[in-house]
């Protein structure tokens, strides 16, 4: 390895539980669409996260249902205890390969295609084609939303999981001005439309210390920024990760498609909002940064803005080896595209794969099918 990679690979304590990391890299949540119908847990899946568990430190899961009607059809589900029993093989085909195993706990609101009932904050529909209008929740349905993340935590705790990570597009579709236009005390002023994060915030927290018996992590994923007006700009979220880093959790984790992106408006800065947010609650929790890292000169760079951990996506389903060969000293070999040759050496499921070659310019393939 070069010398000048060792940062990457020091070791990493939580400050407020005791669970450390072997190494600075994490595996980022990434939607699969290869569970079963039925929420259950795909051999697909077992595969495709044993290849990838061997060199990050920790990995965490694709966005997993707390309840039905938040669902998306091809992801897993954490919404009845039948389910517990895949859940536990999934976490522990991440954990015998070394990393710690994090479920991302999630409700997809308007985005939901599970059961048909579109819900948010609002009755605002997603800026699309054929877009369906939501409903406005009920505050009696909110409640429900809470005590599903808590009851989802639990099932991760009995699963074997290491940690939980709260996140969701309904919580985004409750923080933005413009999907949230509500009068109750979820909506209005930016401290009401952080309420339903903080709740379930709280409700998590109280299960996992009732029901782990063991240091359990609870980390929270945000959207810094929407492209939409009025929508979420940073001069709303340093204000909520001031609130989260107060919260109880045990991380920040900013989602980005780039961690150099800099702030669209809110506030003049010409930092990246990666930096900004470590800047601003670095000193009181450890934040996670992701985006557009594939070689490990971008994970040096984005670890210069002081962020302690950083969260590999693309890269990892390109290239599960990633680690190892930064280790080996052979990064030079590290794959930065792809071909339909590649999918059984890498154990990608077809439903992702699908999912892959739907989306120009995602992911870089190779022109040549050969496996070089």
């Amino acid at each position: 390895m070069k010398k000048s990679y060792s940062t990457l690979f020091d070791p990493f304590h939580f400050p407020s539980v005791e669970i450390s990391l072997k190494n600075r890299i994490i595996m980022s949540p990434m939607t699969h669409m290869s569970s079963n119908a039925d929420g259950s847990i795909s051999e697909q899946e077992i595969q495709y996260y044993k290849r990838r568990s061997n060199g990050a430190a920790m990995v965490i899961t694709a966005a997993t249902y707390v309840n039905q009607q938040g669902g998306m059809l091809g992801a897993p589900g954490a919404d009845s205890d039948d389910l517990i029993p895949g859940l536990s093989r999934l976490a522990l085909s991440i954990q015998e390969k070394g990393a710690k195993a994090v479920m991302q706990i999630f409700h997809a609101g308007r985005q939901s295609s599970k059961t048909g009932d579109f819900v948010s904050a609002g009755n605002i529909p997603e800026d699309r084609d054929g877009a369906p209008v939501p409903r406005s929740l009920t505050e009696q349905e909110i409640e429900g939303i809470i005590h599903a993340y808590a009851e989802a935590a639990r099932r991760a705790v009995s699963a074997g999981f290491d940690g939980v990570e709260i996140t969701g597009d309904l919580l985004r579709q409750f923080f933005s001005p413009f999907t949230n236009r509500r009068t109750d005390r979820y909506g209005g002023s930016l401290e009401n439309r952080m309420t339903l994060a903080l709740a379930i915030i709280r409700e998590v927290l109280h299960t996992v210390r009732k029901e782990a018996g063991k240091p359990f992590l609870v980390g929270y994923r945000l959207t810094p920024e929407e492209a939409v007006t009025p929508g979420i700009t940073m001069a709303e979220t340093l204000p909520f990760v001031d609130a989260l880093s107060g919260s109880g959790i045990d991380y920040i984790h900013v989602s980005l498609n780039s961690f150099r992106s800099v702030p669209r408006r809110g506030i003049q800065d010409s930092r990246s909002r990666l930096t900004i947010i470590q800047e601003r609650v670095g000193s009181r929790i450890p934040v996670i940064g992701v985006g557009s890292i594939q070689t490990p000169d971008d994970a040096l760079e984005a670890l210069s803005s002081g962020i302690p951990l950083i969260a590999l996506g693309r890269e990892l389903i390109m290239e599960p080896d990633w680690v190892q060969l930064v280790l080996d000293g052979h990064e030079n070999q590290i794959r930065t595209s792809i071909s339909p040759l590649d999918l059984e050496e890498l154990s990608i499921p077809e439903p992702l794969w699908n999912l892959m070659m739907s989306i120009p310019g995602w992911f870089p393939l190779r022109s040549n099918l050969t496996n070089s």
